[in-house]
């Protein structure tokens, strides 16, 4: 049963991603090719639940297969602070949007990866 649930939600995840691909891509010519831009750059550390090179890996590539969005490196975990990725946003209006967002696509990856439900991803 752990199994199903876990193929259910890698492929949930994919359609997910999938989908976000041609939203943000829609967002970003929209923005290039009407008059002014409305960008706001930002460039964020975010702190991984992540645990494995795997789901490290994956959390990077599917940032910056996101239109918007690149991986720009890493910060090993120290023994007072977790894995960070450095994420360049192009529309990080906020600085809490911006992790929200990343929350939620780890979130997402991590279900696919653990097969367990939000409150157990926490404790996996």
């Amino acid at each position: 049963m752990r199994r199903l649930r876990q193929l259910w939600y890698a492929v949930t995840y994919l359609v997910w991603l999938a989908w976000q691909v041609p939203v943000q891509s829609m967002k970003l010519a929209r923005d290039v090719l009407t008059p002014g831009l409305e960008v706001s750059p930002s460039i964020i550390e975010f702190p991984l639940r992540a645990r494995s090179t795997f789901e490290t890996a994956a959390i990077e590539s599917s940032i910056t297969i996101t239109p918007g969005t690149l991986t720009l490196g890493i910060a090993e975990a120290t023994p007072d602070h977790p894995r960070s990725l450095f994420v360049h946003f192009l529309y990080a209006h906020t600085h809490e949007g911006a992790i929200a967002e990343l929350e939620a696509m780890e979130t997402r990856l991590l279900r696919a990866t653990r097969g367990c439900s939000e409150e157990g991803i926490e404790e996996s």
